[in-house]
């Protein structure tokens, strides 16, 4: 068995882990750590896992894991990511996979230093539709527009999500997707040109939409947003010499999605049968850690995507997380 620690009783990790964990065999969610040990009790008797830890450190240190799953606020990913690592254990860390481009470089040395798996979640890369986008945009001839929305209503400004202090942001949130999917589907990893926000907070974006140039010359374009005119739009579009691609919910498609496109004045709609992303997720981890293959969102793919942001906040003239 993979015997996997949760770290914080986090509202994400039911969804993401607790309920895969379920699914995928030799996988047992083994153990929870939260600040408030009664949280963490609770969330073991609602879900049924096991122990509870009194502190993340004794969690890390428990002899019995081999792995650890980080969903904690975006600025105590690195460090307790790293803690784990040097600890010897495997993780899993929810996205965006550190505050910025010079923590993940950090995470990424010690997961080379510890010989340790490290897989950021962006779950949707998990999925069949997400192979199925690279497919199809190779058909469309040389890429002209890569486009990519992430955009949903989160007006409870008291979330965590927009203190700057536990880098928060929707770029860092919402966006991390946005610009993850552009990467994937652009060809190489662009530059920024420019970026535009829109402030909940001094420093804090509640929308951002920034342009991006690919190697090949492509142009690009990510939007983010948790609370702007734009209240809801997940989605991809992809244009080329041959043709275009659009996508809509790219990152949940297990709920429902659109995947339409035309080459060569051929138009098709699709629909990519899989399992829920979050499986899909678990079971590449389980074979990362146990085979060494399987691993698509590592550390050096998170230190690329980091490093875009990075740059997005500063030419919106906000200073990266």
């Amino acid at each position: 068995m993979l015997r996997i620690g949760v770290l914080g009783a986090a509202r994400i990790a039911p969804a993401a882990l607790v309920k895969p964990g379920r699914l995928v065999p030799r996988v047992e969610v083994a153990a929870v750590a939260a600040r408030d040990r009664a949280r963490a009790e609770a969330f073991a008797a609602r879900h049924g896992v096991p122990r509870v830890h009194a502190s993340y450190d004794e969690l890390i240190a428990d002899p019995t894991l081999d792995a650890i799953y980080n969903p904690l606020p975006n600025a105590l990913h690195a460090p307790w990511t790293i803690r784990a690592l040097e600890a010897g254990k495997h993780v899993l860390c929810e996205k965006p996979f550190t505050s910025n481009e010079a923590e993940a470089r950090e995470v990424a040395e010690a997961a080379e230093k510890s010989g340790t798996v490290v897989m950021e979640a962006f779950h949707y890369r998990y999925h069949p539709l997400a192979e199925r986008m690279r497919k199809i945009v190779a058909e469309l001839g040389e890429l002209r527009l890569v486009e990519a929305w992430m955009c949903f209503p989160l007006p409870r400004f008291s979330d965590i999500r927009y203190s700057l202090e536990l880098a928060g942001g929707s770029m860092m949130d919402a966006g991390s997707y946005a610009v993850h999917v552009a990467r994937l589907l652009g060809g190489g990893e662009p530059s920024v040109v420019e970026a535009r926000a829109l402030e909940r907070s001094p420093g804090v974006d509640r929308a951002m939409s920034a342009a991006l140039r690919f190697p090949s010359g492509a142009s690009g374009r990510v939007h983010s947003s948790m609370w702007s005119g734009m209240l809801l739009k997940l989605g991809v579009r992809v244009r080329g010499t041959r043709g275009e691609m659009r996508v809509s919910n790219f990152v949940a498609p297990q709920f429902f999605h659109r995947l339409a496109y035309t080459v060569d004045g051929v138009s098709r709609r699709e629909k990519v049968a899989g399992d829920a992303t979050y499986t899909c997720q678990l079971r590449a981890f389980e074979s990362a850690v146990r085979t060494g293959k399987g691993n698509l969102t590592p550390p050096a793919d998170s230190v690329a995507n980091m490093s875009v942001i990075d740059a997005i906040y500063r030419a919106a003239g906000l200073s990266p997380r």
